[in-house]
């Protein structure tokens, strides 16, 4: 009985035993799997990423810092990452290589109408952004084809209110910026999350047939820029010359004028002082003007002395001055 007693303890201790190893094997084994299915929720976002988080299919969050990062592991979360960073390029009348359709496709796009019914070429260049990387990826099914297709409404747009001579020409850069405020607007109002950071114009051309005709009028219009441009210098060069020159004859005129005023006022006094010693001393003063007068008066005239007495034939006798006829 002894013997039966031990060996079914023993039984019972071994089964025990098999049963806790069980245990910790099945837990160890959920333990790993739990680790392993939590690691894959750990994603790296690199600089100029971001990461759209969808939760069971519904939006849940965007990431964009960069570094490693974790959400719910598959099924719950997955993620979309986007380059938001990244600038786009889209050609428009650019043809590579000799497909015959992509050239055909090319020409159709550069070939607009101008707002006095004219035709041009133009070639012209896109780039844009993604500013929000959820609307551009689920607001609209194609992203880039729409891109382009509002790229063309806007520029054919701008270029269908301008005359030829202003596309060809002085209104390049109007054309450039009123074309991306348009495209923005376009975009904006699709919510597609896209920003427009430039649309530079390529290659402005008349059509092949009319192209030589539209080079003279270019010409032309150079030529004239060019005659106008060297009026306005020499404008510029003349003008302040001639307000330096008008300003210093002003400034003449107003010391020469100031110079007589002040001479008129200095002979007005002069006068009303002779006036006083006269009205006191008439017969002194009479006789000192007559004596200035002729200090004043003689030695530039030339004079002749007479000795009372003397022939009837006047003997002439130079006095202070040149004999007449001598050098």
């Amino acid at each position: 009985m002894g013997d039966e007693d031990g060996g079914s303890v023993d039984a019972r201790v071994e089964r025990s035993v098999r049963r806790l190893l069980v245990r910790f094997a099945v837990t160890f084994a959920l333990f790993v799997a739990l680790a392993g299915w939590a690691y894959l929720g750990f994603y790296q976002l690199e600089p100029g990423q971001a990461a759209i988080v969808l939760r069971l299919g519904k939006y849940q969050r965007t990431a964009d810092q960069a570094g490693l990062r974790w959400r719910l592991p598959p099924p719950f979360e997955t993620v979309d990452i986007i380059n938001v960073s990244e600038i786009k390029r889209l050609e428009f009348g650019i043809a590579s290589g000799d497909d015959e359709e992509a050239q055909r496709q090319a020409k159709l796009e550069s070939t607009m109408q101008t707002g006095d019914n004219s035709i041009v070429n133009l070639d012209f260049v896109a780039q844009y952004r993604v500013s929000d990387a959820f609307e551009s990826r689920y607001r609209v099914a194609q992203l880039t084809s729409t891109v382009r297709d509002a790229a063309q409404a806007a520029v054919r747009e701008v270029v269908g209110r301008m005359t030829v001579d202003g596309v060809l020409t002085e209104q390049r850069g109007e054309l450039e910026l009123e074309s991306k405020r348009i495209l923005q607007e376009i975009l904006d109002s699709y919510d597609m999350g896209i920003d427009v950071m430039e649309i530079e114009l390529q290659q402005v051309q008349p059509p092949e047939d009319v192209r030589e005709a539209f080079d003279d009028v270019i010409a032309s219009a150079q030529d004239a820029s060019l005659a106008v441009n060297q009026a306005h210098g020499y404008e510029n060069e003349l003008l302040p010359r001639a307000r330096a020159e008008a300003l210093e004859l002003i400034e003449s005129a107003n010391g020469y004028r100031d110079a007589k005023v002040a001479e008129s006022a200095g002979e007005a006094q002069r006068f009303s002082a002779l006036v006083t010693e006269y009205q006191a001393a008439p017969e002194v003063t009479k006789k000192r003007l007559y004596l200035e007068t002729m200090e004043e008066v003689l030695p530039s005239v030339e004079k002749i002395i007479i000795e009372p007495g003397t022939a009837t034939v006047l003997p002439y006798l130079p006095m202070g001055g040149r004999v007449r006829g001598t050098p």
